[in-house]
């Protein structure tokens, strides 16, 4: 977004991500479907195709704002209810990036010491795949976790809510399990049993959440995980579309709602689920400045489908394959820190304090304490959000129409007043583009209105206040 003319696409695959059937207008309009539709853009406008729903559209006003207001009214109403507060007021901890696929109850206990040795506050520690004995075995692996209700114990003592990666597949040589649910034809089935579904971790079958009893085995597993050891809640994993043989948006939304049930939530593949308290998150990024630059735009998409409580991926990126040369920049660090810091959340995974210098550390924990800062007006933000569904951050276009500035896709809105201008490449310097009005920076230099180059020193995240 915004769309150009030639641009086409189509909803019925999520991309790794999150997706709705919505599109609106800089003028007002808006378009809507139940389910997932095709549509191109043309210099006439907007042609849509392979509607398997039922396609509303409707004019509401004159603005961007105007427009998505009246689609968050009609279709997806705020449901009043936010996530849990430590998901904003303290960043999120995500143990993928250190540990891999060797998730194991030393290094988990060792990453959470580094965070507080190194002058970061607790907050929510994800650990990732691999903790578990095998994909729907939702055991502790006892090899690599030889006491996890005393790791559990002591990373709550410590000040951190303990979050587990799951996902909706179960290996097929695990016997007993599969004989235990196909006792209730609990998978997604073909000619032969369980249909194999093909994803990054190899070939598992999946359950059909539209089966009752699924749903049932699978909150089971998951309450007992937080009975016995006192876990949080879980970092839901999958569900895109496209590990399902036909009408994969069904399948995701079901996915969806199941996490509903547990406040401490996390998912990267979703449909739809707009108005409630469901936390998103971008899918991995590469740890590249191109990549970087994708996480204003894309948060800005988030906004405009009204996932309100989303997270620009991890500090640094979240795609491992680009961290196993070694190789970092530091600079793309502190700077990624620097846009999650003023977003709705901020989520580590990569161990800032292991591969940065003093002056590139004391930046990103500046970043963190920007964030601090101006933590009464996120707070404001998100049950705003959860009362109206209004976004938490914006694009430029949403809250100063009509002024030239809908292509500005490296600045954002935080809330109704404050510009957000990160860094997002090379260099310490950037130009920004202010709107009518006159506005104060974050350096006390007063603007009017207009483009300008600022210089922008590592440690410097720029923002400007409305006077």
């Amino acid at each position: 977004m915004p769309y150009e003319a030639g641009f086409e696409t189509s909803l019925s695959d999520n991309l790794s991500n999150q997706v709705a059937p919505l599109l609106l207008t800089s003028e007002g309009q808006w378009v809507w479907s139940d389910a997932p539709f095709d549509f191109q853009v043309t210099d006439k406008g907007i042609i849509i195709k392979n509607a398997s729903a039922p396609i509303h559209k409707g004019k509401a006003g004159s603005t961007l704002s105007d427009a998505y207001k009246a689609a968050s009214k009609a279709f997806f109403p705020a449901d009043g209810v936010m996530p849990p507060r430590e998901f904003y007021q303290v960043p999120q901890y995500n143990t993928w990036i250190e540990l891999l696929y060797d998730q194991n109850q030393e290094g988990v206990l060792s990453y959470a010491r580094g965070i507080l040795e190194h002058g970061l506050p607790p907050g929510i520690i994800m650990i990732d795949d691999t903790w578990q004995e095998d994909y729907g075995k939702w055991n502790f692996h006892p090899g690599r976790f030889p006491n996890p209700a005393a790791m559990c114990d002591q990373l709550h003592k410590m000040g951190f809510k303990v979050m587990l990666w799951v996902c909706p597949f179960v290996s097929m040589d695990q016997y007993q399990i599969c004989r235990e649910i196909n006792s209730f034809q609990g998978f997604l089935m073909d000619d032969d049993g369980p249909l194999p579904v093909r994803w990054w971790n190899g070939t598992s079958a999946v359950l059909d959440l539209s089966n009752e009893k699924s749903a049932q085995w699978f909150n089971g597993e998951l309450h007992r995980l937080m009975d016995d050891y006192g876990v949080d809640g879980f970092k839901f994993d999958a569900a895109d579309f496209i590990f399902y043989p036909e009408d994969g948006y069904r399948q995701c939304d079901l996915f969806v709602k199941l996490a509903r049930n547990y406040p401490y939530n996390e998912l990267r593949a979703g449909w739809c689920n707009a108005g409630t308290p469901v936390v998103n998150r971008l899918h991995d990024k590469a740890h590249s400045w191109e990549d970087l630059a994708k996480l204003i735009p894309e948060m800005m998409a988030e906004s405009l489908m009204g996932f309100s409580f989303c997270c620009p991926d991890m500090v640094g990126g979240g795609s491992f394959e680009t961290f196993l040369s070694g190789d970092t920049d530091q600079d793309i660090i502190v700077r990624s820190a620097q846009v999650h810091a003023l977003m709705p959340m901020i989520q580590f995974s990569l161990a800032p304090w292991r591969v940065l210098d003093s002056e590139h550390y004391n930046a990103v924990l500046k970043a963190v304490q920007i964030r601090n800062s101006k933590l009464e007006l996120i707070e404001k933000l998100f049950k705003r959000a959860s009362e109206t569904g209004e976004p938490i951050v914006a694009p430029m276009e949403y809250v100063f129409p009509h002024q030239g500035l809908h292509s500005v896709k490296d600045q954002f809105v935080l809330g109704d007043s404050i510009i957000v201008a990160p860094v997002i490449g090379p260099g310490t310097v950037r130009e920004v583009i202010l709107p009518e009005g006159r506005w104060i920076s974050d350096d006390g230099t007063e603007y009017d209105g207009g483009k300008y180059t600022i210089q922008v020193p590592i440690d410097r995240l720029p923002y400007f206040q409305k006077i």
